[in-house]
C-alpha cells in the first residue's frame, strides 16, 4: 500500500476517521446518494437510487483488516493524493479547511465481498454534481471509479458495532424478509457504515443493502 506523507494536521484527521475501534467513519452529517423510498417495513425498505458514481478499491483479507486498507486509500485520494492535489472536504465533526477545490463526499462507506475469497471491494459514493470526466484524477491506481446506473436496492438499517455476528443477523432477515416477499437479490450484499468509531453503539446508524434484480 501507498505510503502518504501528510501535515500532523491531516495525520490527526485521518486517525479520527479511521476504520479502527468496530466502526466506520464516515460523519454522519454527509450527504448522502440520491433516493426515494418506494416501500417500507419497519427497519426494511425498498429504494429507488439515482445514477452514481463510485471510488472503490479491492482489498484482500479478513473483514476488518480489509476495510481499514481500503479506507486509508481512499482517504489518501480524499486527503489530496491526487492530480491537482485536490482535496474532498469532509463535514464537521471530522473537518479539513484547505485551498483549492472542496467537493462534498457522500455517504456512506461501502464494503462487499467478491467472488474471490477473502477479497473485498470498499467504496465511497462520490458527490452527484460530479462527472468521471470532472472528478480529480487518482494518483493511486488501486483507485477504480464505477458508474451504477439507476436501481433499486432492499435494505435493512440497524444500529450497533458492525461485527460479523451483527452483520450476520440482520443479513439473515433481511434475506427472510426478501423471500417473504417475493424480491430476488442480485450479487453480493453491501455492508454500509455512517458514523464516526466514537458515536455510541445505539446510535450507530448501519445498513445492508442487497441489489433488487429485475423480474
Amino acid at each position: 500500500m501507498a505510503v502518504y506523507i501528510y501535515s500532523m494536521k491531516k495525520i490527526i484527521l485521518l486517525s479520527l476517521v479511521s476504520l479502527t475501534l468496530g466502526g466506520c467513519s464516515i460523519v454522519a452529517k454527509t450527504p448522502e446518494p440520491n433516493w426515494t423510498s418506494v416501500r417500507k417495513d419497519g427497519d426494511i425498505e425498498i429504494r429507488s437510487y439515482d445514477p452514481m458514481i463510485v471510488a472503490e478499491v479491492t482489498t484482500k483479507g479478513e473483514r476488518y483488516n480489509a476495510i481499514n486498507a481500503g479506507f486509508r486509500v481512499l482517504a489518501g485520494y480524499i486527503f489530496g493524493d491526487n492530480q491537482g492535489k485536490k482535496e474532498l472536504a469532509m463535514t464537521v465533526p471530522v473537518t479539513q479547511q484547505a485551498e483549492g477545490e472542496k467537493l462534498a463526499m457522500t455517504a456512506p462507506v461501502t464494503q462487499q465481498t467478491t467472488d474471490i475469497k477473502n477479497e473485498w471491494k470498499v467504496g465511497f459514493v462520490m458527490p452527484a454534481e460530479y462527472t468521471l470526466e470532472t472528478l480529480p484524477v487518482p494518483n493511486d491506481r488501486q483507485i477504480n471509479f464505477v458508474t451504477i446506473p439507476a436501481h433499486q436496492k432492499a435494505v435493512i438499517r440497524f444500529t450497533g458495532f458492525n461485527t460479523d455476528g451483527n452483520l450476520k443477523e440482520h443479513h439473515d432477515e433481511l434475506v427472510k424478509w426478501m423471500n417473504d416477499n417475493d424480491f430476488k437479490s442480485s450479487g453480493q450484499p453491501v455492508y454500509a457504515f455512517y458514523n464516526p468509531p466514537w458515536t455510541p453503539y445505539f446510535m450507530k446508524r448501519n445498513e445492508i443493502m442487497f441489489d433488487i434484480a429485475d423480474k
